[in-house]
């Protein structure tokens, strides 16, 4: 389990988990869950397009989930911004859907850019997976204050000299960055679970902003580290256990809350009939 090819696949895995987790947990935060979910989309049709061609994928990758980000924010300056969204995913969706009918050649690599194939990453494309991760997570700590304020009091933000608008491109690429590392690994239909299930979890186990998003991170590098073992010993697909072990965070998270909030209501009905007794 720990060598060979396998040690390929820990080390993507835990690159893709930490970028998930920090940028997750603004991608809950301002409710961008729409747009994580359309930019991977849009960027397998870019891959699609470039095994067509015989470019590397990671190029298509990341043009295409780059073109995705600046489509979505444009459109969003003169349309409901889910309008402009799903404009822009159609569209992409479109093109992959013509890419793939020119060709049957590539059907085993265009399956695994749908499904991830973390297992068979190479050497050679943890570099490429590595910078563009340590490029999202310093934009994300570099506009960290901006951006914490523009998600949470957009009109206050506005009101202090923060450029909205801008944040929300900024966000838009770091998103399609983060498509761009992560769906060779856990795939294009998956890399929306990492995105939201683990941050959506954190952001129920605490109200603090770091803590919360260190959480993120240790419940994603749970995850996919989780799914890789289950993966190797039972021979089933990996991201079957990424969406579930994701999913469950969730429901584990929404559990602790719904536990918590009925506590607090008991102990402050506790403390009013004591007090209507005395």
């Amino acid at each position: 389990m720990f060598s060979g090819f396998m040690i390929n696949a820990w080390e993507a895995a835990t690159i893709v988990a930490v970028v998930a987790g920090i940028v997750g947990f603004f991608t809950v935060l301002r409710g961008s869950a729409f747009a994580a979910h359309a930019l991977p989309n849009g960027a397998f049709a870019g891959a699609a397009g470039a095994s067509l061609l015989g470019v590397n994928v990671i190029v298509g990758l990341g043009v295409f989930a780059l073109l995705g980000a600046l489509t979505i924010a444009g459109l969003g300056r003169r349309a409901r911004h889910d309008v402009a969204t799903a404009l822009a995913i159609v569209m992409m969706l479109g093109l992959g859907s013509l890419f793939l009918s020119m060709t049957t050649e590539y059907a085993p690599q265009i399956y695994s850019l749908l499904f991830g194939e973390v297992l068979g990453v190479s050497t050679g494309e943890l570099l490429p997976t590595a910078v563009i991760g340590a490029l999202c997570v310093a934009v994300i700590f570099v506009l960290y204050r901006p951006l914490m304020l523009s998600s949470v009091m957009p009109d206050a933000a506005e009101a202090r000299g923060v450029k909205v608008k801008q944040m929300d491109l900024a966000f838009l690429i770091v998103i399609a960055l983060a498509t761009a590392a992560a769906v060779p690994v856990v795939g294009s239909l998956l890399i929306f679970s990492l995105l939201i299930g683990p941050p959506a979890a954190a952001r129920s186990f605490t109200d603090k902003p770091l803590h919360a998003m260190g959480l993120s991170v240790a419940v994603a590098l749970a995850t996919v580290w989780t799914a890789i073992a289950l993966s190797y010993l039972s021979n089933l697909p990996i991201g079957f256990f990424v969406g579930t072990i994701s999913a469950c965070s969730y429901a584990a998270g929404r559990g602790w809350m719904a536990w918590r909030r009925a506590r607090t209501s008991s102990s402050g009905s506790a403390v009013v009939t004591n007090l209507v007794q005395t």
